[in-house]
Formats: C-alpha cells, structure tokens, sequence
C-alpha cells in the first residue's frame, strides 16, 4: 500500500485538476494531463470522477465554495450589527472576486469557462451566497435594525444589485479607477434602503 502522502484523494486530484487547467486552459486540458500529473493511469481518476464534465464541475465547485466558506463566517458573525455585518460581507466579497481575478488571471480565465458548464455549482454557489445575505438581514430586522418585509427576497435584490462588483463578467471594470468610490457609494445606499 503506498504511503498516506501518497494515496489517491478527490482532493489530490482537484488540485492535480487546478494546475493542468492553469497551464493548458479548459480546451487542452485532459483526464490524461491529470492522471500523468499525479503519476497515476487516468481509471484511476475515474474512479473518483466518473467523466471529465464530473471533474471539472468539482473543480469549479472546490473554486466557488473558497469565496462562500469566507463569506460564511462573518454572515455567522453575531458580535457584529447586522448593518456592519452587510457592509463587511459585501466588502469581503469584493475582495474576493478582485483578488482571484487579478492574482491569477489565467485560471480566472478558465474558471469563467468552467462556470459556463458547470450549471449545478454555480447555481448552489449563487443559493449559498443569497443565504447568507437572508441570514444577515434577518438579523437586521430580528433587532430593528433592517425594515423589510421578506429577507429572503430582499437578499436576492441585494445580491443582484451589487452584481457589477460580484459577477466574474465585470472584472475587467474591479481595477478601474475609481471602482472602490462606486462600490462604497453602492452598498452605502443599500445599507441605508434597509433602515427603518
């Protein structure tokens, strides 16, 4: 038996998955680039991920759940008013998306590729995130804080309204002059719409 470094993982394999798609990009990449980058035959990937489309749906999963596990800590985070809560997770958010556009642009580039086919993880990632808002502004209106009547349908305005500094399809705009004042002034109005 190999050794416990060695043994085969799914999560070997996502990270195995993740450097091939940085260095060929979603077109080239292969089960095979994969398997001969952990030194393993490609049925033995298979036998984690059924199909290649299984695979890159993990991979682009792994990606997503990164921004929503970060997320998830301050929407949890009761120590803090729900104002400053909504103002911290949407700040955070940003970061997030700016940093995974602009520290690694090649794998932001076949993360937008993978996120077009991947249907299933992007939905669930946008249903976690959306949560996340509805849990903070329940809170919001659980102390006074917020006046809405629906949080759940509040939190999905919300998401879609800060789109711009969110949606992978506005990244070329995150580093523009400026972008920080626009989304400051955004969630700002946002907030105070919330208030009593």
């Amino acid at each position: 038996m190999p050794p416990t470094s060695e043994i085969l993982t799914a999560e070997r394999i996502l990270e195995a998955t993740e450097e091939v798609l940085r260095r060929h990009g979603p077109a080239k990449a292969t089960v095979v680039d994969v398997a001969r980058a952990l030194g393993v035959s490609h049925g033995s990937v298979y036998r984690h991920f059924r199909t290649k489309a299984a695979l890159r749906e993990a991979v682009t999963k792994r990606w997503l759940d990164r921004t929503s596990e970060a997320l998830a800590g301050i929407a949890a985070d009761e120590a803090r008013d729900p104002d400053t809560r909504l103002r911290d997770w949407f700040a955070a958010l940003f970061e997030a998306k700016r940093r995974k556009a602009g520290d690694d642009p090649e794998l932001f580039a076949t993360y937008m590729v993978l996120t077009g086919e991947a249907g299933a993880a992007v939905g669930e990632h946008i249903t976690d995130l959306t949560a996340q808002l509805a849990r903070i502004v329940q809170a919001g209106v659980d102390t006074g804080a917020f006046t809405v009547t629906d949080p759940a349908v509040t939190a999905r305005a919300l998401f879609d309204a800060t789109c711009r500094f969110h949606d992978p399809c506005h990244a070329r705009e995150w580093e523009q002059p400026g972008a920080q004042g626009d989304f400051t002034a955004l969630v700002e109005l946002v907030v105070r719409g919330l208030r009593p």
